[in-house]
């Protein structure tokens, strides 16, 4: 059954709260990228058509985040990103990360072992009271396992005025809430989930400082200032913007991303936040969780995955939980649904 949400239509909303795992596309969404494969099986898919979906989601993504478009990068995935970001912070760097992060933030820093750097696991409060002590915090601003959110604001007043860089994973928060991050060194997300894209395209904005430390470790043809004047022969041609930073598009995905995004930032972004945290809150005070202003609710309650298998909803396990999310497809009956399943 198709549901319309903030003017567009989606086919399988009803029961679907996995939306931390991977989000729904709209119909326009699917619509063209299914006239696409049709030109990819007939022979007449334009290939440079692509790179207005490029620019179309970078600038979306920029708009998002609140940064310049310039700043922002095209990655493969989250990892890959962070790799060139890891690369480049000083031998012996002090890492510091919360307790449990997703390891897509963490490993990549991890790796760099080798080099002496090393990475601090902290909760949360003691993260962002002891962050100026550290040379990078690398955190999700909303957490994978349980949607704890951080405490962006007080992390940014202890980090005000110091040399610590900072690197954010917005992957989980990015679609339902809205953010402002223009004074962040690093931000990053995938456009599978709360962005409603296919897998295969990930956003990252980078500061000057951040940038200018970074080496395009993997510097291709579409790193270049103008990618089809740059495809043979040296020498190094890069652009001079963050765009050095790009790999080659992955061409569904760059549909997808470039029709979503403009979309996404094309809302009333507090409005789609109110929406969002209304059904996750209502449903912790119908079950008398701790309050928290986060999209994903994690429910720890024995035999939940069962029940609500059995009524149809969508969701996951992650940490031994039971994982929902709210997204701007998600109305009452989805909430309603889901509570009746965790009552049977």
């Amino acid at each position: 059954m198709t549901r319309e949400a903030f003017g567009a239509e989606f086919l399988g909303a009803d029961g679907f709260l996995n939306s931390p795992t991977y989000g729904l596309p709209p119909q326009f969404l699917v619509d063209a990228v299914t006239e696409c494969v049709g030109t990819w099986q007939n022979g007449t898919m334009d290939v440079p058509s692509f790179d207005e979906h490029v620019a179309a989601g970078r600038a979306g993504y920029a708009a998002l985040v609140g940064v310049p478009v310039d700043s922002v990068a095209m990655a493969g995935t989250v990892s890959s990103a962070l790799g060139l970001v890891a690369a480049a912070i000083p031998d012996g760097a002090r890492v510091v990360t919360v307790a449990g992060e997703f390891t897509s933030a963490t490993f990549p820093f991890a790796a760099q072992s080798g080099r002496g750097v090393t990475v601090t696991e902290l909760p949360p409060d003691e993260l962002v009271m002891a962050a100026a002590d550290f040379d990078v915090v690398a955190v999700s601003l909303v957490q994978s396992a349980n949607g704890a959110v951080l405490d962006i604001d007080a992390l940014r007043a202890g980090v005000a005025g110091t040399a610590t860089l900072t690197v954010i994973d917005i992957t989980q928060a990015l679609g339902w809430k809205r953010v402002e991050l223009d004074w962040v060194d690093v931000t990053v997300a995938a456009v599978y989930k709360w962005l409603l894209s296919p897998r295969g395209t990930a956003w990252m904005s980078l500061s000057d400082r951040m940038s200018r430390s970074m080496t395009p470790h993997a510097a291709n043809w579409y790193a270049g200032e103008s990618p089809w004047q740059t495809i043979y022969g040296l020498p190094l041609r890069l652009a001079d913007s963050a765009r050095r930073f790009d790999v080659s598009p992955t061409w569904f995905s760059v549909l997808g991303a470039g029709l979503a995004l403009p979309f996404l930032a094309s809302l009333d972004r507090d409005a789609v936040q109110a929406h969002c945290l209304g059904l996750a809150n209502r449903l912790r005070v119908e079950l008398e969780l701790a309050p928290q202003d986060s999209a994903i609710v994690s429910l720890p309650i024995d035999g939940a995955a069962e029940n609500l298998a059995r009524a149809g909803i969508r969701a996951s396990v992650r940490a031994g939980a039971i994982r929902v999310g709210f997204h701007l497809y998600n109305d009452e009956n989805d909430l309603d649904r889901l509570l009746g399943a965790l009552r049977a």
